[in-house]
This record gives structure tokens, C-alpha cells and sequence, in this order.
């Protein structure tokens, strides 16, 4: 799968397959993996020895194949579309969502050329992890390590099965940490340039005490292959994602009901803050956690629970980690002053209620929050276009967060036919049939993409 990167035309971001499996029957609380190290290390060696890690770990990793159906109903084998890791002796493996997507049968082949059919315990699409189990004991594991440890400049391998050339090893340094690259909502990557290829996606990223720090995920390439730029999934924003698919194979989150933008120079001006920083909240869902704590449109989030937000895509990663029926404080910046609301934290997959259309029909809430653009709207905003509809905001993990769209993105088009105001979106969103994706042109910047919306 291949997308093409909205902050750079001529790159793309490539996800590298992978696929995650736990084993069912284990608890919350279950030890499913292990943080010791397998090679001692001596304190004053400042790189890490990587002929014995490799030996180590390289058992632990394995390749990931899949069986589709096309559109002709014809089985069409695809063979080395990934890679995996083993974290538990008794079979669980984690992977990337992408790798497994779609797939019909999912066969993992083990390091010691064993074969085996694998299970999709669970899988989370939102943070593209998938969790396997394969009917194996005694199985060699790769420890996960603390990604809130990571320091830019650390060194790191990579292995993994790229082209299907298995047991492959790399290595090189973090270039970049909290990378935001538009694969959803809770983009928080890890950057390498480690060389990764396409077939190792859900291989591990190791550090020098030869445990996982991250699952590598996707590429910026001009070409198909490494250009130096890759990017890997944080472990410690797996580890609880894993856990939860392990204990009942599906993820709850946490619901405030906001949308939120991003505070810009001149935004923190209109709003008397000191500095750019927090989550400009754009609109507040009726009913939600939010409305019923106060917050208003025009707040600006500064902290939630402790924590300091200084960009608009933390917020909605703490509250997804957040455990529902939890009363949490946040700091808002209203009218230049501190206030501290207050929220009991509710449960995503209860926010996603149904809404009637012009058609009568029920429709899901797509999470945005728009405004028809005029021409004086236009002249204020400093646009390129003067017809469209404008995002004025866009709520955490909603259809439309996840399709990629932005605060400040022009909708031009609906399904190839020009918009010219949001109630002509509305009733073009309404009349499409339950489950069928929705084409949007999308005026971003410079530059205009495609980009599909599903329910």
C-alpha cells in the first residue's frame, strides 16, 4: 500500500507490511512479554555489540505471508508481504494491520523454516497493529523496551525480511522522534535511517540492550526502496494496544468530544496566549464528556492530566489511553486566563451515534466541523480558492481525522462534481450508500490531493 505524502508531491509514504497476533486467554495482567535484555552489557561500552544481538534475535523474527481473493474469486498467493515478531514463547507475534489486511489465510514462517497457519487474535487499524497466535511453545522472543527512553542520535538495528530476503539485519541511528506522518490519528513515529524496505514492516527496531523499541511501519521513498527516511510504530504506544487485544481481540478508548486544531503564531496572538502551543478547540460535540465539563469553542487545551500539551496531535493520543469513567483535569487558556475543568472521560466507540440526513436516513457523524467559503471568507484566510467548503476543525479519531483530513483544508469536490456549500456536501454525503467511500478533492496549501472518506 502506497500513500502519497500531503507534505511533499514529489515523495511517498510507503507502509511496509506486518501483522500482530496474542494469544487468546491472557489477561490484562498476564506477563506477555519480557523487558530483560539477552545480551549483557557492560556500562562503559557505548555501542552495542550487534554480531551477538543479531544472533540472539534473529530466531524471534519471521516472515509473514498471505493468502487474497481477487475480484475474479481466483486465489492469488502473495508470498513474503512482511515481516513479525515472536513476544511470547507460546506463539503470540506482532505485526503490522496493513500486512494481514484483507487476507484470506495468513501463514507465518518461523526461523527454523517451520510454516505455520496464524490466527488474527485482534487488530487495531487505527494504529495499524494486528496481534497472531500460531500453535507453537517454547518459541525464542524479542524483549520490548521503553520508546520513552529513546534519545535522537541512539543507535539502532532493523530486521526484518525486505524484497523476502528473510533474516535481514540493518543498522542506524533515531534521526527524529514523534514524527507526524498522516496515518491517523495517533501518528507518533519514530524516525530512522536504518535501511527498510518493503517486506519489513512489523519487524523490530532494536537498541543496544536488544530490545524492541519500535515496529517498523513505513517509508518515504521516490523510488520503492530506502532513501534513509523510515519510520517505526513507538512500542510503548503498542504495549497497551497489545494488551488489550490480547485480553478481548478489540481496543476501547477514551471520548472527550472535541475537535481541535492546531495553534498557529497568529493564532496564539487572537487568543492572548504567551506562546503557539495547546489545542485550539474548534467545536464541542452536543451530549459529550466536553460540553458537559464547560469547555467551550475558543478554549485552548494546555494540559490533560498531568500532562503539558504543546502540540494538537498529543491530545488526542492521552485520551485515547485513558481509562473510560475516569474523571481527568485539563488546563484551558480562555480569554488569555487558566481555568481547570474537570472531565469524566467517556468511551469512543459509544461517541460514534447516528445523526438523520436531509433524506431521512441515518448517517454516521464523520467528525467534521465545516463553513462555507465566500470570497471575503477567502480574502481573510489568505486562500487560493474562492468556492468550496472550508474545515474549520476535524474531531479526534473520527472518519474524517482518520481519512487525513486537516483544519484549513478546502473541499472542492464531492465524487468529481463541484461543492459549493455545506449543505451541498451534506446531501451528497447522505445520499451515498451505507459503506461506500466518498471521493473528496481537497485544496491543501499550494497544492490540491485526492482523498477518500469512508463511514
Amino acid at each position: 500500500m502506497t500513500l502519497r505524502n500531503g507534505t511533499a508531491a514529489a515523495l511517498f509514504v510507503t507502509l511496509l507490511s506486518v501483522a500482530i497476533v496474542l494469544g487468546p486467554g491472557l489477561g490484562r495482567t498476564a506477563s506477555l512479554w519480557t523487558d530483560r535484555p539477552l545480551v549483557a552489557q557492560p556500562a562503559a561500552v557505548p555501542v552495542s555489540p550487534w554480531v551477538a544481538l543479531a544472533r540472539a534475535l534473529k530466531p524471534a523474527v519471521v516472515n509473514v505471508s498471505t493468502t487474497r481473493v481477487d475480484g475474479n474469486q481466483r486465489r492469488h498467493t502473495e508470498k513474503s508481504l512482511g515481516s513479525g515478531f515472536v513476544i511470547n514463547p507460546d506463539g503470540f507475534i506482532v505485526t503490522n494491520n496493513h500486512v494481514v489486511d484483507g487476507a484470506k489465510d495468513i501463514r507465518v514462517t518461523l526461523a527454523d523454516g517451520r510454516e505455520l497457519p496464524a490466527t488474527v487474535l485482534g487488530r487495531d487499524p487505527r494504529t495499524d497493529l494486528v496481534l497472531l497466535k500460531v500453535e507453537a511453545k517454547g518459541l525464542p522472543v524479542v524483549p520490548l523496551g521503553d520508546s520513552s527512553k529513546l534519545e535522537v542520535g541512539e543507535p539502532v538495528m532493523a530486521i526484518g525480511n525486505p524484497y523476502g530476503l528473510e533474516q535481514t539485519v540493518t543498522t542506524g541511528i533515531i534521526s527524529a522522534k514523534g514524527r507526524v506522518i498522516g496515518e491517523g490519528p495517533y501518528d507518533d513515529f519514530i524516525q530512522t535511517d536504518a535501511s527498510i524496505n518493503p517486506g519489513n514492516s512489523g519487524g523490530p527496531l532494536i537498541n543496544t540492550r536488544g530490545q524492541a523499541i519500535g515496529i517498523n511501519a513505513a517509508i518515504v521513498t521516490q523510488t520503492g526502496g530506502s532513501v534513509g527516511i523510515g519510520f517505526a510504530i513507538p512500542i510503548n504506544l503498542a504495549k497497551p494496544v497489545l494488551t488489550q487485544l490480547a485480553a478481548s481481540g478489540h481496543v476501547v478508548r477514551g471520548f472527550l468530544g472535541v475537535m481541535v486544531q492546531p495553534v498557529t503564531a497568529d493564532l496564539a496572538k487572537s487568543f492572548k496566549l504567551e506562546a503557539p502551543r495547546g489545542a485550539l478547540v474548534s467545536s464541542v460535540t452536543d451530549g459529550s464528556p466536553a460540553l458537559k465539563a464547560g469547555v467551550k469553542p475558543g478554549d485552548v487545551i494546555v494540559a490533560y492530566d498531568g500532562h503539558a500539551i504543546t502540540r494538537s496531535d498529543e491530545l488526542p493520543r492521552l485520551v485515547a489511553e485513558t481509562p473510560v469513567g475516569r474523571a481527568v483535569a485539563i488546563t484551558v487558556a480562555r480569554d488569555g486566563a487558566p481555568l481547570t475543568l474537570t472531565i469524566t472521560v467517556g468511551r469512543l466507540a459509544e461517541a460514534a451515534a447516528e445523526r438523520p440526513t436531509a433524506e431521512g436516513n441515518a448517517q454516521p457523524s464523520l467528525g467534521l466541523a465545516l463553513q462555507t467559503l465566500t470570497p471575503e471568507l477567502a480574502r481573510r484566510l489568505h486562500l487560493r480558492v474562492h468556492a468550496g467548503v472550508v474545515v474549520r476543525g476535524v474531531e479526534e479519531d473520527s472518519p474524517a481525522a482518520n481519512a487525513g483530513l486537516q483544519p484549513g483544508d478546502v473541499i472542492g469536490e464531492i465524487d468529481r462534481q463541484p461543492v459549493a456549500s455545506v449543505d451541498e456536501l451534506e446531501r451528497a454525503i447522505g445520499r451515498r450508500p451505507p459503506g461506500t467511500p466518498t471521493l473528496l478533492l481537497v485544496h491543501r496549501d499550494d497544492g490540491d490531493l485526492y482523498i477518500t472518506l469512508g463511514s
